[in-house]
């Protein structure tokens, strides 16, 4: 079959038209109900409920923010206290980075990977189920020290020795670093999981080099979670022992090095701002392609420079203590290696602007999402690369122009991704459209509130306003700045109410094409939603882009023409009880269950860590005994033993989008 070089000749209207081949889209009878969701090992269902409840963390994270730019909003704010400031800006970072951003990303590696490669599920569906639990204890573990009233204060990098007993007593730091802890657990179990799943559960001819770019990004993010995840362990387990023990790891009067928690944070921190761009990189780079009507420019340069920025990634972390005097030759080492990084960030923006140049470009919501984020990381990336010089970092570090700096690069970069991706994987997730013209509105005002909010950042933070501080005297000049910010803050909201209104009104978007945006990859040639075992028909795969390849070929004129015959993944007509898949299990939850358990008797009472122990080691004792397939027991299989195809709907055109209804 010939390769496609360039733009496809067809666009939205054209009178080559599509019908569903699929009958009625399959959803899974045999375990609905509330009580099917808790022992769930379906890798669909695990990432849908890693976004809804990083969606939920968003809605909280997003209140903090509010009342934050709420009392910065003019000089001598009284909304909060300077307590209860810090603690504000504290919670509000922590829950943005590690139970919004990663978890949705988690959401969408789960649900997409297998899927893309053509696999049933992950390699290990208890362990997913495990990964999500711990994820959600970790978040409630920290969120019920906030009920207590034991917040942390320290900032999200919660820097010792200020985050000794000796500066922060009370036991708000020691939720804040169980709670890391905790959620440092799911991800190392989701991160071997799901790279053992992208190396050895592709479909047959599913190369490294035919995988799609979004799963090539999570997996490098895979990696990055790998060996980032324990250095932060550790940092933490030294904290442990200092607050609980009587350890002197931090304890600058004992002997201890006052630098030495930086170093340990930012070699995790500086991975983990990767580990946050690059799948929703990965998404995009879906996006793109299709609504520019050409395949990703450069894909070999798109995975090679992910896989350089996963490297190169470990390499940077000084660039954030230039100004602690680590001297003039770290500072010029880590000042070039901060030059170097920004080279294969630059080869991903000019390969998405090169599959933009000459497509056939069609406006969605999930479109303007992504170009987004290509615009708004290149402005963060910019002022990034403003601090690999060392004298004006100096300058700079500590101000707001660094919290416009890493909000440009995490929620114009990490957050625009993702809504791109929601916009754009809905109908495959739950078989029903997103409003296009809600979801319009939702990228307009998240657009222009973002950069309300923080692109007079950059000003303050050059005038020298000072980050972590709770108000400013009148007569500094920042009063205008500051109320647009906060206005802006507020825009931001108001889009995001705008996205769950749409959420809830697409039930009735009711989709009746498996394919409505005329896709590249292999997950959107089976059902919308897929059955539980994803595919009838086993996947293979001969191309880059497989997907395509099957519903297009060029003629003798070398003229794109579509096929007679496409080969359809999903059958009516399939015998779903013929797979047997992995059998529902309580145990992960319950294993989950008890590490929150033994935090809080290692803060309160022993006795409590003590029945959080027997729970885990009891929990792990029932998992090792139960099958893992019980052929009586599969998950999410159709109650019926074949699907009889429906009247077959009405044709849509070629890559039509949702219709108002």
């Amino acid at each position: 079959m010939a390769a496609i070089d360039g733009p496809l000749e067809l666009t939205a209207g054209d009178e080559i038209q599509v019908r569903n081949p699929l009958g009625t889209f399959r959803r899974p009878t045999a375990t609905t109900g509330w009580r099917s969701w808790f022992t769930t090992v379906d890798h669909k269902k695990i990432g849908i409920m890693y976004g809804a409840s990083a969606l939920v963390f968003l809605a909280i994270g997003g209140l903090e923010a509010l009342l934050i730019r709420a009392q910065l909003a003019q000089p001598n704010g009284q909304v909060l206290s300077p307590e209860a400031y810090n603690q504000a800006f504290t919670m509000h970072g922590t829950t943005m980075v590690f139970f919004v951003i990663m978890p949705l990303l988690a959401a969408f590696s789960n649900y997409l990977i297998p899927l893309q490669i053509g696999a049933r599920d992950v390699a290990f569906p208890r362990l997913n189920a495990l990964s999500f639990w711990i994820f959600i204890g970790a978040g409630l573990f920290v969120y019920s020290g906030v009920l207590m009233g034991h917040i942390p204060d320290n900032g999200w990098f919660n820097y010792a020795p200020n985050s000794g007993l000796s500066y922060s007593p009370g036991h708000g730091i020691d939720f804040w670093d169980f709670g890391l802890q905790i959620a440092g657990i799911a991800s190392l179990v989701g991160a071997v999981n799901l790279i053992v799943t992208c190396l050895n559960m592709r479909a047959p001819g599913m190369t490294l080099m035919r995988m799609p770019i979004f799963t090539w990004m999570a997996l490098v993010s895979q990696f990055l979670l790998l060996f980032a995840i324990p250095v932060i362990t550790v940092a933490l387990f030294l904290l442990m022992f200092d607050r609980l023990f009587g350890g002197n790891f931090f304890v600058v009067d004992q002997g201890a090095d006052p630098l030495l928690w930086q170093h340990m944070f930012w070699i995790f921190g500086h991975p983990e701002v990767y580990i946050l761009i690059l799948p929703a990189f990965g998404i995009i780079s879906e996006v793109i392609p299709v609504f520019a009507r050409k395949p990703l420019f450069g894909y070999p340069f798109m995975v090679f420079s992910g896989i350089a920025i996963g490297f190169m990634g470990w390499g940077v972390w000084a660039h954030h203590m230039f100004a602690s005097g680590a001297g003039p030759v770290t500072v010029a080492a880590f000042s070039l290696s901060t030059m170097f990084i920004a080279v294969p960030t630059g080869v991903k923006i000019f390969n998405w602007i090169g599959t933009l140049w000459g497509g056939k470009l069609r406006f969605t919501a999930a479109m303007m999402f992504a170009v987004a984020l290509v615009s708004q990381f290149t402005i963060g990336g910019l002022s990034g690369v403003t601090h690999s010089v060392a004298p004006a970092d100096t300058q700079q570090t500590d101000t707001y122009y660094i919290v416009a700096h890493f909000h440009y690069v995490l929620f114009g970069g990490s957050l625009f991704g993702i809504f791109a991706g929601f916009y754009f994987y809905w109908p495959k997730i739950f078989g029903r459209f997103l409003s296009e013209r809600l979801g319009k509105l939702h990228f307009w005002l998240w657009f222009i509130g973002f950069n309300l909010t923080f692109g007079p950042m950059h000003i303050l933070g050059l005038q020298g306003q000072p980050r972590r501080t709770s108000t400013y005297a009148a007569g500094m000049g920042w009063d205008l700045m500051n109320l647009l910010s906060t206005i802006g803050s507020f825009i931001i909201a108001i889009g995001f109410l705008v996205f769950i209104y749409n959420v809830v009104a697409s039930r009735k978007n009711v989709l009746d094409n498996p394919d409505p945006w005329d896709a590249r990859t292999l997950e959107w040639g089976t059902a919308s939603p897929p059955p539980a075992h994803n595919y009838d028909v086993e996947p293979s795969a001969t191309h880059l882009d497989e997907w395509w390849h099957r519903k297009y070929e060029t003629d003798d004129r070398g003229k794109l023409r579509r096929r007679d015959k496409i080969e359809y993944l999903s059958d009516p007509n399939f015998d779903a009880s013929s797979v047997h898949l992995p059998s529902p299990s309580y145990w992960p939850i319950i294993v989950a269950a008890g590490l929150p358990l033994v935090a809080y008797g290692l803060i309160f009472t022993y006795w409590l860590a003590a029945l959080g122990g027997l729970l885990v080691v009891g929990g792990l004792f029932g998992w090792g005994f139960e099958p893992s397939v019980d052929p009586d027991a599969g998950h999410g299989h159709d109650d019926a033993p074949g699907h009889a195809p429906s009247p077959e709907p009405e044709p849509v055109a070629v890559g039509a989008g949702a219709e108002e209804s």
